[in-house]
């Protein structure tokens, strides 16, 4: 699967604040509400789901 520029763009967003970067994969759905518990509780786990999130789709 290759990457795009719109992935890298998902992927940085991601590292900064995780729920923005899985907003912008799959809008708000029940990911982004899991993403945003996660953040909350760590920071660290809420980046790794929303790459997780990012490179799923």
């Amino acid at each position: 699967m290759a990457f795009t520029c719109s992935d890298i763009i998902k992927i940085i967003a991601a590292v900064i604040l995780p729920p923005l970067g899985v907003f912008f994969e799959v809008g708000c759905t029940c990911d982004l509400l899991i993403n945003i518990l996660l953040t909350c509780l760590g920071y660290i786990p809420g980046i790794v789901h929303a790459l997780y999130i990012i490179l799923r789709y």
